[in-house]
């Protein structure tokens, strides 16, 4: 489980600084916390289905075998 703490990345401008410094800065100081770094790694991950929703989709699995069993000795499916 990934816990993120709120972090505030704050980057002022100094007087005699142009917009690319700052920019070059900000994205430092981002790659140095390691906030992307996590939230990527976390972004294609898939939290685990709850024990509750299991049980649902196996009973769900087993009524619908059930169902085409019947129907195959009915001979309506083959």
């Amino acid at each position: 489980m990934l816990i993120m703490s709120k972090i505030v990345i704050e980057v002022r401008k100094n007087s005699n600084e142009n917009s690319s410094s700052v920019l070059r800065r900000f994205s430092r100081r981002m790659q140095e916390s390691g906030i992307l770094q996590s939230v990527k790694s976390s972004r294609y991950s898939k939290r685990k289905d709850s024990k509750l929703k299991i049980k649902q989709s196996a009973l769900k699995y087993l009524k619908k075998r059930a169902q085409k069993d019947r129907l195959r000795k009915l001979g309506k499916i083959h």
